[in-house]
């Protein structure tokens, strides 16, 4: 069992809140990752959680037991380190053994869990080897067998494969990914890298400055970003963000097009995009207007965004086609060749589906109050 519950955790250095009322519960047998940029709170919270560090304020639970103040080495968790921490002057062999002879088990109950996890990691031909005569996926593994050879209730992880090449790096993913299908066991992981996110957690849980932005799956933040930061952080290239305009049929803020049949739109110098919404509102709502690279289609006619091309970028199979819209400059991901050209005018289109609005002040997504709102109503079209 790995249930992991935070409750209300804080974290202060000083005056500095390095970590501020976080809750969060990580199901049994669950890969969550704690994402975000540096200095955001994602090691610290790892470290509060393996007991190398004590909250200032909360709870911590491991199945249901509070664990708050219990020492590491009786909180049956095992942490992989960046650095691997290896022991140099011990074998391959040795090094995975260490954390059963601390605890005084038995050689022959050594030897047997030794040679169960060696075998899982394939690492049976390099037993006797010492940690410098590895490459660095090979420690990367003997740190992993280390920690998997106690059993534990769930394994932390503070980006472990920061040390590695893009090759390797990529290889580990997917051990690691295997790995977790075949022992079911919780995995908390951290790391800065959205790629690594993405493709191997079941739900991310997005950090930034001490707080949990958003918490879910990969999909869900991805496509229903909570937040301005959400949506900028998430995706590569990230989430196009610029301010607009939300406005019915018939009000035009300076430097649009005139909109036509009742419906609300986007709107900004060079912007027109409908959003398939209908109102009788005549109320306007300063937002910011999100749209993946991805969800702009470059076309001939019916164009909701008119533009100068900038920059092409060639990515083999596809293309960054970088624009200029009023101030804004925003990013087209499209099949190659795009035939765009820097300093050509083109024209874009996206499906209103595809657009999300955020609250301008806070930066909080925007929802639709579906309720029919009077024109002359107070009451605001948009929540929070």
């Amino acid at each position: 069992m790995g249930r992991i519950q935070l409750e209300s955790v804080s974290k202060n250095y000083g005056n500095t809140h390095a970590i501020e009322d976080v809750d969060l519960d990580i199901a049994d047998g669950e890969f969550l990752v704690l994402l975000g940029p540096s200095g955001c709170g994602k090691s610290t919270l790892l470290r509060l959680v393996a007991g190398l560090i004590q909250p200032c304020e909360g709870r911590i639970l491991l199945d249901g037991n509070d664990i708050t103040t219990t020492p590491p080495r009786d909180r049956n968790l095992a942490m992989v380190f960046q650095s691997y921490a290896l022991y140099p002057h011990l074998s391959v062999a040795k090094n995975i053994g260490f954390p059963l002879r601390s605890r005084k088990f038995s050689r022959t109950v050594i030897a047997d869990s030794v040679s169960a996890v060696v075998a899982t990691l394939d690492l049976s031909e390099l037993l006797g080897r010492r940690p410098a005569e590895l490459s660095g996926g090979q420690r990367q593994r003997v740190a992993l067998a280390r920690a998997m050879v106690r059993d534990p209730g769930a394994f932390l992880m503070d980006e472990p494969l920061s040390n590695l090449d893009a090759k390797l790096r990529s290889a580990t993913r997917t051990e690691l990914i295997e790995l977790h299908q075949r022992i079911g066991t919780t995995f908390l992981y951290v790391t800065h890298d959205q790629v690594e996110a993405m493709t191997m957690a079941t739900r991310i849980a997005l950090m930034d400055n001490g707080c949990i932005e958003q918490v879910g799956t990969p999909a869900e933040l991805y496509d229903t970003p909570r937040s301005t930061f959400v949506a900028g952080f998430l995706g590569a290239p990230p989430m196009n963000l610029f301010d607009a305009t939300v406005a019915e049929a018939g009000v035009e803020p300076a430097g649009t097009t005139r909109s036509s049949g009742g419906e609300l739109h986007a709107v900004a110098p060079g912007v027109n995009i409908p959003l398939g919404i209908e109102t009788d509102s005549r109320t306007e709502h300063s937002v910011v207007v999100g749209i993946r690279p991805e969800k702009m289609q470059i076309v001939d006619t019916h164009a909701h965004v008119d533009a100068v091309v900038t920059t092409v970028e060639n990515l083999g199979s596809e293309e960054l086609v970088h624009i200029r819209v009023g101030s804004n400059t925003l990013c087209i991901r499209a099949p190659r060749p795009s035939d765009a050209r820097p300093g050509a005018p083109i024209s874009v289109r996206v499906d209103p589906a595809d657009v999300h609005l955020f609250d301008r002040d806070s930066g909080r997504r925007l929802t639709w109050r579906p309720e029919k709102v009077s024109a002359n109503s107070d009451v605001p079209l948009f929540v929070a």
